[in-house]
């Protein structure tokens, strides 16, 4: 699954943002983004670029503030109950990410990136950004490390670069999502519960139980 605005409520860029004084510009770009309209490399490096100079210590005033979405955790519990993996990939920052999958006991996970320089945000990330195409091959490479055909896997998400991944998956969720992921998906959610996906795996296994597949 997605993170910002799908395992949590918040948009992390935009919060640290907000620390940079810069929070409606840098909304302005995730919205655009979000939405398709800009290519999100350079929206990425664009938001980034304008936290250049901020102390490192905002990722831990950030990270505080930050809270998982209604039922993210009892849907990861229940995933792990039943013997599932649970993987996230992001287009946010790893700093806070790793942060996020080891309170929430995640099994996979690849997000972008920051580079800090003697305590400082430089404005440039490090590393291979985080992609629509990082999200598809993400999910097929878990999926094959996991042992589990893609017919049998599920992705979750609400912006632009989460439609391939969910196109893909053998259940693909758009969560509270833009308009355009919500026609790619098989459901959507449209309530801030996470819980939900579980009812639609259930209902989904139920519909091709009946149905002899």
């Amino acid at each position: 699954m997605d993170v910002d605005s799908t395992l949590i409520d918040e948009e992390v860029i935009d919060m640290l943002g907000q620390a940079a004084g810069s929070g409606e510009c840098i909304a302005q770009i995730t919205r655009r983004a979000m939405l398709g309209e800009l290519d999100f490399k350079a929206a990425l490096a664009e938001r980034v670029g304008l936290l250049e100079g901020m102390p490192a210590s905002v990722l831990d005033e950030v990270y505080a503030k930050i809270h998982f979405t209604k039922g993210a955790l009892a849907m990861i519990d229940t995933a792990h109950s039943r013997g599932w993996k649970v993987g996230v990939v992001s287009g946010g920052f790893s700093e806070l990410v790793n942060r996020l999958v080891a309170e929430a006991h995640i099994d996979h996970s690849l997000a972008n990136g920051l580079e800090i320089l003697d305590g400082t945000l430089t404005g440039k990330t490090v590393g291979t950004v985080v992609t629509k195409s990082t999200k598809l091959e993400s999910l097929h490479q878990w999926a094959e490390e996991d042992g589990v055909a893609m017919s049998r896997t599920v992705a979750i998400g609400d912006g632009a670069n989460d439609i391939p991944m969910i196109e893909a998956a053998g259940i693909g969720i758009a969560f509270c999502a833009k308009p355009a992921v919500q026609q790619a998906a098989h459901y959507a959610i449209t309530q801030r519960d996470l819980m939900q996906v579980i009812s639609i795996i259930d209902e989904h296994d139920r519909l091709f139980d009946r149905a002899g597949v």
